[in-house]
């Protein structure tokens, strides 16, 4: 079984940075896909942007060149900085682990961004 938390959401007005972490735990294997969707209010969760244990990215459209993923192998991490963010980003984030032919998820992170 694998667990994921995720942390660091929060209210931050348009224009600031957050970091959200998310924390893997239980039967994690050597290779597998970890990332980060968000989830607004009345909207379907999509993908902001996903990372390979080898370090490949993938991002969304609407998050290239202010968000970055990263991940700590080792600590079984990963981090999503998010800057420039902008009201449109306000979601609820989720920690996503790719490990097949399994999906997990987290529990969700708030984050509001105001004008």
């Amino acid at each position: 079984q694998v667990q994921l938390v995720e942390s660091g959401g929060g209210l931050v007005q348009a224009g600031g940075s957050l970091r959200l972490s998310c924390a893997a735990s239980g039967s994690i294997v050597s290779f597998n896909v970890m990332g980060w969707y968000c989830q607004a209010p009345g909207k379907q969760r999509e993908l902001v942007a996903t990372i390979t244990t080898s370090g490949s990215t993938v991002y969304a459209d609407s998050v290239k060149g202010r968000f970055t993923i990263s991940r700590d192998n080792a600590k079984n991490m990963v981090y999503l900085q998010m800057n420039s963010l902008k009201t449109e980003d306000t979601a609820v984030y989720f920690c996503k682990l790719i490990q097949w032919p399994k999906n997990y998820w987290g529990q969700g992170t708030q984050v509001t961004v105001t004008s």
